[in-house]
């Protein structure tokens, strides 16, 4: 009866993400911001493109995240391209670090959303694609529409 609204609502989301990166792993971090970037990002005003994750002594930050301006905000309006703080537990920054010494790994954003009032960041552990992969990924799913076309087909002839 007192439990909160669990509905999660999308702020910004990374399509090329998928495209671009191998998705090995995901986690859910909390993001440090000022009050007139929520106000932005509940308004749908942010951009990941671009964006990266970074290990500092034991800390991560998101860089690159654009956040416009609060267009009713006053000269206390945030920065828009400046490092935001994530927040995780200790154990999984540690895991995120040894992960990303690893040749080929970095942490890429997927999607910012709002859960429970709070403003969360999906970060991804993932490797680049190349060309070859990216070709071969829309060629899969070009014959899975083909094919699901064909059965809708037949279901209705």
């Amino acid at each position: 009866m007192g439990r909160k609204n669990a509905a999660v609502k999308i702020a910004c989301e990374n399509r090329k993400a998928r495209h671009d990166y191998f998705i090995h792993e995901t986690f859910e971090a909390g993001l440090v911001l000022q009050g007139t970037e929520v106000k932005s990002l509940r308004d749908g005003r942010a951009n990941l493109k671009d964006s990266y994750g970074e290990i500092k002594n034991g800390e991560i930050f998101i860089q690159n995240m654009h956040i416009s301006p609060y267009e009713h905000g006053n000269i206390f309006n945030h920065e828009e391209l400046r490092p935001r703080k994530l927040l995780m537990h200790k154990a999984e920054i540690v895991k995120l670090f040894s992960k990303t010494r690893e040749k080929g790994f970095t942490l890429v954003p997927l999607k910012i959303y709002f859960k429970q009032g709070r403003a969360k960041l999906e970060l991804a552990l993932a490797s680049g694609k190349h060309n070859y992969d990216k070709r071969r990924d829309l060629q899969e799913r070009a014959v899975k529409r083909d094919v699901a076309r064909e059965l809708r087909d037949r279901q209705k002839g």
